[in-house]
């Protein structure tokens, strides 16, 4: 284990210590018997060697782990957990001589593969912060150059940690912005064109904005016991405002993006619907053409010898054109009320979607003239003063007059 320790102006301390990774053991294939005996002794030495290998790292681990706790006995019950946690786990306790700690491990995702996560495990009080890596890439990138004038400006540990949370949430805005892309997309194509393999995109973004809202999750955890550990101390310093503004940003972010993705999946199951029930209609249409055809050819296909018209020799020929008569006759009736589906009038969903807007906004437009004109009749009928309706009426009002 690699311990550096990092000591600032304003003297909080930053202890990096990096968790040693074990060899993993070779596998082979097992050899077969002709060489088995071959390679017996050289197999037995090698494991030998491996084993002796792992318990040499073993053991300076625990030495080492031995060497942290006696360092720091505050952290010793906190060192032990970290060993071998991948989950996400934020706790607030109390530390020597009335210190309040916060402490607990952050599951982060280091570049822009969605499966490259890495724990960060974290012991924060006023004046201590300690971070344990399983690899170094991340405490290299908090400790670059364009970051170290910041950590020398803070006067606490908390407020460098929420300095290093909006360091490490640059990726996350990464990959929201990446995510945009590929659902403006998503969105692009469901305008264009209508797949049945469509709705599998949809759930991809929805599972990928999980898998974002799985890792932001415990980030505003730890903001929220950041306040109950330091309270007012830390919530003044600028550092928690900017964080506490990104971590609201990002939640109205993830709230946007999951209802762009509830209003994409109800836009495709109503297509859905839609197009069933316009092409259930046209079947239904086509039905019942064709059931003249279908009773006539029963009606002549049943095996009785005296059947009318059977010896005539224009039978069959008068047969087709009444079938034919009959099926134009049904579909003219049907297209009059309007019955004939849309499919059957070769309307693509786009002429559909755009005629059945235009002649609801030409509806609207209607209601509204028309209650536009009751109103000013209504209006002019109160201003104006009452006509006599009949002649007697007329004759008394003049007679009054004179």
């Amino acid at each position: 284990m690699i311990h550096r320790m990092l000591r600032y102006p304003a003297g909080w301390e930053w202890h990096v210590l990096q968790q040693a990774r074990q060899q993993t053991v070779r596998i082979e294939p097992l050899p077969s018997r002709k060489d088995a005996q071959k390679h017996t002794n050289a197999s037995r030495e090698e494991q030998r060697a491996v084993k002796a290998i792992l318990k040499k790292e073993q053991d300076a681990l625990e030495q080492h782990t031995d060497e942290l706790k006696h360092l720091f006995p505050e952290c010793a019950s906190w060192i032990d957990d970290c060993s071998g946690r991948r989950t996400n786990m934020i706790s607030v306790g109390d530390a020597p001589h009335s210190k309040k700690r916060l402490y607990g491990t952050l599951m982060l995702q280091v570049t822009d593969d969605q499966s490259d996560v890495q724990p960060f495990h974290f012991w924060l009080c006023e004046d201590r912060l300690l971070t344990m890596h399983e690899d170094m890439r991340l405490p290299l990138r908090l400790q670059s150059a364009q970051h170290t004038s910041k950590f020398d400006s803070c006067a606490t540990a908390p407020e460098a940690f929420f300095i290093m949370l909006g360091i490490i949430l640059d990726t996350f805005h990464a990959g929201l912005d990446g995510f945009e892309t590929r659902l403006g997309e998503l969105e692009a194509t469901m305008r264009q064109e209508n797949r049945t393999v469509l709705i599998d995109n949809i759930f991809e973004r929805r599972y990928d904005l999980l898998h974002w809202s799985h890792l932001f999750i415990p980030i505003r955890e730890v903001h929220s016991a950041a306040i109950e550990a330091f309270m007012s101390g830390l919530t003044d310093v600028d550092s928690f405002q900017r964080i506490t503004h990104k971590l609201e940003r990002i939640d109205a972010l993830l709230k946007h993006y999951a209802l762009e993705i509830d209003t994409l999946i109800t836009m495709d199951d109503a297509i859905s619907n839609f197009r069933g029930n316009d092409i259930m209609k046209t079947l239904t249409i086509f039905t019942v053409l064709f059931l003249p055809a279908t009773v006539i050819g029963s009606i002549w296909g049943v095996n009785f010898e005296l059947l009318p018209f059977k010896e005539f020799k224009w039978s069959f020929t008068a047969m087709l054109a009444i079938i034919s008569i009959i099926t134009l006759f049904m579909y003219i009736w049907l297209w009059k009320k309007g019955w004939t589906g849309d499919l059957l009038n070769g309307r693509t969903p786009k002429e559909i979607i755009a005629s059945d807007g235009s002649s609801t906004r030409t509806k609207r437009a209607n209601r509204m003239k028309a209650s536009r004109t009751g109103r000013a009749s209504a209006v002019d009928a109160s201003t104006q003063p009452p006509q006599a309706k009949t002649r007697s009426e007329r004759k008394r009002n003049s007679s009054k007059l004179r």
